[in-house]
C-alpha cells in the first residue's frame, strides 16, 4: 500500500496545497487550512459569566451551562487533505509548536489519530480536520494555506491475540470507531 495525500473531491478545484515537510529532518508534514476560518475566542459573554458566577458562588442554570459549554466546544478545522496508509499504520495529527505560544490555539485531545481504514470508505472520503481551540483573547481569523498543524506517519503494533477478537469495519467519518 502506498502512503501519501490526496485532495478531497470537495475541494480539487481549490488548489490546496499537498502537506509537505518542511526541512530534512522534520518529523511532520505541515497541513493547511483549506479555506479562510474563524476559530473564535473561547473568552465570550456566557463563558465569562459563568466564570463570574461560579468566583460569586451563584446558582447557574442548565442554560447557562449549555451557552458557556456552546463556546468551549472545539472546531473543526478543513484541511481537504485525505491520507493513505498501511494497515499497520496510521497519521498522528499534532499541533505545531508556534500555535499555543504565538496563537493561543490547542488541540483540545493533544493529538489526533487518522487510521488508515478513515480514508474512502463507503460513507466517507476521508478528509482530514483539525480539532482546535483558541484559547487567545481575540478571534482567530485563519486564511486558506495558512500551516495549522502537522501530520506524522506512525507504525502500530497489536496484542498476541488481536486476531481473536471481533472487530467490524469502519463505515463512517470523523469519531466512527467507536462502536459501544
Amino acid at each position: 500500500m502506498k502512503r501519501g495525500f490526496a485532495v478531497v473531491s470537495k475541494y480539487a478545484t481549490a488548489g490546496l496545497n499537498l502537506p509537505q515537510r518542511a526541512t530534512k529532518m522534520a518529523a511532520g508534514y505541515d497541513f493547511e487550512v483549506a479555506e479562510d476560518f474563524t476559530l473564535p475566542s473561547i473568552w465570550k459573554l456566557p463563558f465569562i459569566k459563568i466564570l463570574a458566577s461560579l468566583y460569586m458562588k451563584r446558582q447557574l442554570t442548565d442554560h447557562d451551562y449549555e451557552e458557556a459549554t456552546a463556546i468551549l466546544k472545539p472546531l473543526l478545522v478543513p484541511t481537504g487533505i485525505k491520507a493513505y496508509m498501511g494497515e499497520n499504520e496510521y497519521l498522528m495529527i499534532a499541533n505545531r509548536s508556534s500555535n499555543p505560544l504565538k496563537r493561543g490555539m490547542i488541540l483540545p485531545n493533544g493529538v489526533g489519530i487518522i487510521d488508515a481504514d478513515y480514508v474512502d470508505n463507503d460513507k466517507n472520503e476521508g478528509e482530514i480536520f483539525i480539532q482546535m481551540v483558541n484559547w487567545g483573547i481575540r478571534d482567530m481569523h485563519l486564511k486558506k494555506g495558512e500551516r495549522i498543524g502537522q501530520g506524522i506517519f506512525m507504525p502500530f503494533l497489536v496484542t498476541d491475540d488481536d486476531a481473536t477478537q471481533e472487530k467490524n469495519d469502519r463505515t463512517g467519518g470523523f469519531g466512527s470507531s467507536g462502536v459501544h
